[in-house]
């Protein structure tokens, strides 16, 4: 059975980076370098990295990086780009639950809810997790961001989604927030890169902080610093708030 991940970013690379939340990629990136000391001897592993936004923008400024997809469509475009760019990074077809890399990478990057937390089950989502964790090298970090989970316990999805959409990008529609659960149910409208409309039942794990932190301290991870992640401009001093609608988080093994 084909989950809406995988309908969802088929034929889907060109109209994916036109759409709002891609579009602060180098200050995201500016981030990452502070991050990592602008250390160009390290290696970076970027799953989920669809387009290769951060991949190619990260391989533009020297550095050594590898970015792994379930979606052969998105992969394809990620490598026209970098050929358009004149940019050498590394693209391979991977399941994010799947990997066998182990002590290879530096650094590991989820940006922009790659792969985690888009599964249907906490425990593939937490697979996503161990394997990022794996492919660490020791002294390695890891960052990500997720979906805060403290947003919709005071701010309406729905509204959120409704006050950031822009013709020709995807909508998003009719939300339901399950408390049980920590998923949100919602209609998910999109143009494909030939103009075909997809309509798609997609749900989303949100995770409070202390889920992410006892889950990744689980794995062998030393620090856990979790921010408010906005869009370009990624930080330490943006602290956790409940209206942030994604979360930061760094880790370190």
């Amino acid at each position: 059975m084909t989950q809406w991940y995988e309908a969802l970013f088929e034929n889907y690379g060109r109209k994916y980076d036109q759409e709002v939340f891609t579009q602060g990629t180098a200050g995201e990136c500016d981030f990452i370098e502070r991050e990592i000391h602008s250390d160009k001897g390290l290696e970076i592993l970027d799953i989920g990295c669809g387009t290769g936004r951060h991949a190619i923008e990260l391989a533009g400024r020297g550095y050594r990086v590898t970015g792994v997809d379930l979606s052969e469509s998105q992969l394809r475009r990620a490598r026209e780009k970098a050929r358009e760019q004149g940019v050498e990074a590394e693209f391979i077809r991977a399941d994010a639950r799947e990997l066998d890399f182990e002590n290879r990478f530096d650094l590991v990057i989820m940006l922009c809810e790659g792969a985690f937390p888009l599964m249907e089950t906490d425990e593939m989502n937490y697979r996503i997790l161990q394997n990022a964790g794996k492919a660490l090298r020791r002294p390695g970090k890891l960052i990500f961001t997720t979906l805060n989970g403290l947003f919709p316990l005071s701010h309406s999805i729905d509204e959120f989604h409704a006050s950031t959409e822009v013709e020709g990008n995807a909508v998003y529609k009719n939300h339901t927030f399950d408390l049980m659960t920590f998923r949100d149910h919602n209609t998910t409208y999109a143009e494909d890169d030939d103009g075909n409309l997809k309509e798609l039942q997609c749900n989303e794990r949100y995770y409070v902080p202390p889920e992410i932190t006892w889950l990744l301290k689980s794995l062998d991870f030393q620090t856990v610093d979790i921010f408010g992640a906005r869009l370009g401009a990624f930080s330490r001093e943006h602290t956790l708030r409940t209206d942030d609608f994604e979360m930061l988080v760094v880790a370190e093994k």
